[in-house]
């Protein structure tokens, strides 16, 4: 059964752009990683400085190891500094859906 994470990361003003450049980098390794779905949005309506992420693994364990990757932690490194500390998780066990 696929493994969903979706989480949501609040930019410091004037760092949404560069935070989402930062997330979205390493897109190329997370497919190799076990990653079927990596979706980063926003909603301006809401709140501009708002980002969410959803992702699609084939499992936790995938999930939990690309956590451990080198070029993950370098990623979460040059993004933590430029976040308010406003960050939700949720686990999902994904249960059916288009493309899933």
């Amino acid at each position: 059964m696929p493994y969903g994470y979706q989480a949501t990361l609040k930019a410091r003003p004037g760092h949404r752009d560069e935070v989402i450049a930062i997330l979205l980098r390493g897109v190329d390794g997370l497919r190799a990683a076990g990653c079927r779905l990596y979706a980063v949005g926003v909603s301006d309506a809401t709140d501009p400085d708002l980002i969410w992420v959803n992702e699609l693994w084939e499992s936790k364990e995938q999930h939990d190891a690309s956590l451990l990757l080198p070029e993950t932690k370098a990623a979460i490194a040059e993004a933590l500094p430029l976040l308010t500390g406003e960050v939700t998780g949720q686990e999902l066990t994904v249960v059916g859906g288009l493309g899933v």
